[in-house]
């Protein structure tokens, strides 16, 4: 009913009245959308704050029923319910948040309260104000989005993969299905990152995710990890054929180059794969399973997808055996050092000696070579425990040697995720003061891949030690990038070439042409030369012969025990 209408009753009586001044006060209402029913849910009254929240104009609601209105059907038969409880038993509505329906079909939030005017008459009156939660909704629903999605590349993040993962499971477990799950992580993508900058970084991420949404089915779940890998989940596959043509097809999506600005970037990707419920129950069993696989890929020469199998798992439990014997051993102390020389080419006489781990377990068990383990610690943060207890042993046995009357430097092999410790240096400096030893004492190796992917940061500590004469070798080159160019740029002394090139050096022409090359890059660039694993006469010849400065190899001495190297110089 209209105030107006309100206003033609005659007489006016005190409850008309306060009527009267109630609707003529609540039409004004600003974002306060007000409507009358009658006894049989008619609309009576409709503020102008309904006609813009609903959507239906005063002529279109006056006289229409609620429930045909604005109320969701699943919602009608309560309401209805609700109302006749308050005419006829005095049972009132209470206030609620509800999803209420607009004229063009989409739910309003509102918050709804209620008020009965002439109750226990035959005409009462029921009002709804209902203060509009659109706002408030649209930014509850912002926050929900960011919390489950990243925010460089707009994917579902790792929260909303648990999420789903766990429901995905749920659901096949009842109804005894399967699905897939690739791991996708872009190759040497730190590498572009270093090159190009951050900002580039980050663009070429996002151009990966939208190429990747845009050519892949919108039924699957496709989520950024975290850095540069993605998870894709892949519902309709219940197959190893169906889950690695999928993936055959996300490698072909890196064929082309994504266009950033100026810069057209080639990058490519390794894929694991795990299937469920063959490799897993759990979301994180079946992440693991496929974080494995592709690591696999990775290192059987990237841009390739593989399978986790059994004969992987086999290979994982022994890894862990390892991994958890590894931890173990360094708390008993059951590592020890050897030491290798490294021969002057032309005066024979011990320049250094290169500190190498071995691993001997107490327990009976058999130790693992250190090219098994040592990639296992790696992986983990053991290769930081045992890298500072090489470097306290190593610190320890050069002081042994010296108070014996043999100054001999010790070389120590450093790992990439010791060198990215922010307080490796200030680690460094400690032990060599605990030992009261001099920098030109202890050097440093790193491989190429190390020094590659070091950052500002670590390359200013490494320049700040050569410059206290620390001697720092890029060792077993050749093996990783074999960039002459970044050998201007590192802060090195010494150039290790690995025994890859001198084994056929002295019987293969392109062989000893390519150890030749390196030797006279590195010497133009005033770096010592040292060459590993030199097995015969005819090596050691051939590589004096090109003036290369140093050696170590079996043919000049075996790696040694502390004592045997005392023994060695004594004798």
């Amino acid at each position: 009913m209209e105030p107006e209408e309100m206003n033609r009753r005659a007489p006016v009586k005190s409850d008309d009245s306060d009527e009267r001044l109630f609707l003529q006060l609540i039409d004004r209402l600003p974002k306060v959308s007000v409507q009358g029913y009658d006894k049989e849910r008619r609309v009576i009254y409709w503020n102008q704050s309904s006609v813009e929240l609903y959507g239906y104009e005063k002529e279109e609601a006056i006289g229409r029923k609620l429930e045909d209105l604005i109320i969701p059907q699943e919602m009608a038969a309560e309401v209805i319910r609700m109302h006749a409880d308050w005419v006829d038993k005095g049972i009132s509505i209470p206030s609620a948040e509800l999803l209420l329906k607009h004229k063009e079909g989409y739910p309003v939030p509102v918050f709804s309260s209620h008020v009965m005017l002439k109750e226990h008459t035959a005409s009462p009156e029921m009002f709804c104000v209902d203060v509009d939660l659109r706002e408030q909704y649209a930014a509850r629903e912002e926050l929900k989005a960011l919390a489950i999605t990243d925010a460089l590349t707009g994917l579902a993040n790792r929260r909303y993969l648990a999420v789903e993962l766990a429901r995905l499971i749920c659901q096949r477990q009842a109804e005894q299905g399967k699905f897939a799950i690739l791991f996708i992580d872009l190759d040497m993508f730190k590498e572009v990152n270093d090159t190009l900058g951050h900002t580039w970084g980050d663009r070429l991420l996002t151009a990966v995710a939208q190429r990747l949404k845009a050519n892949l089915s919108n039924k699957n779940i496709l989520a950024r990890f975290g850095g540069d890998e993605f998870v894709l989940v892949l519902p309709d596959v219940d197959s190893a054929d169906g889950s690695t043509a999928v993936a055959d097809k996300v490698l072909g999506l890196f064929r082309e180059s994504f266009a950033l600005d100026s810069e057209n970037v080639y990058i490519t990707a390794s894929i694991g794969i795990s299937l469920y419920p063959a490799d897993g129950d759990e979301p994180e069993t079946l992440l693991k399973q496929a974080d494995a696989a592709m690591y696999f890929a990775k290192e059987s020469g990237r841009n390739r997808r593989h399978l986790f199998t059994d004969e992987l798992s086999r290979q994982l439990q022994a890894q862990r055996e390892i991994s958890t014997g590894l931890r173990q051993s360094l708390d008993k102390g059951e590592f020890e050092l050897v030491y290798q020389p490294q021969f002057d080419m032309t005066s024979r006489r011990v320049l250094s000696c290169e500190a190498l781990l071995r691993w001997y377990p107490q327990d009976g068990g058999q130790g693992a070579a250190p090219d098994i383990f040592i990639p296992i610690a790696e992986r983990s943060d053991l290769i930081v425990l045992i890298g500072e207890w090489v470097m306290d042993q190593a610190c320890a046995q050069v002081r042994a040697w010296k108070q014996a009357g043999f100054d001999i430097r010790v070389d120590i092999n450093v790992s990439g995720k010791q060198l990215e410790q922010a307080d490796f240096f200030e680690t460094l400096e400690q032990y060599r003061a605990r030992y009261d030893l001099a920098p030109q004492d202890l050097g440093i190796e790193l491989t190429e891949h190390v020094l590659i992917k070091s950052n500002d940061r670590m390359l200013d500590g490494l320049r700040a030690q050569r410059a206290k004469g620390v001697e720092i070798s890029i060792d077993d080159f050749g093996t990783g990038y074999s960039s002459l160019n970044y050998l201007k740029l590192f802060p090195i002394t010494n150039l290790k070439i690995d025994r890859a090139f001198v084994v056929e050096a002295p019987e293969n022409e392109l062989d000893g042409a390519l150890l030749e090359a390196i030797v006279n890059v590195g010497h133009t660039l005033k770096l010592d030369i040292v060459v590993e694993g030199i097995e015969t006469e005819r090596q050691a010849r051939f590589c004096k012969d090109l003036d290369i400065d140093y050696a170590q190899g079996y043919w000049f001495s075996r790696p040694l025990s502390a004592a045997d190297v005392v023994q060695y110089f004594s004798g």
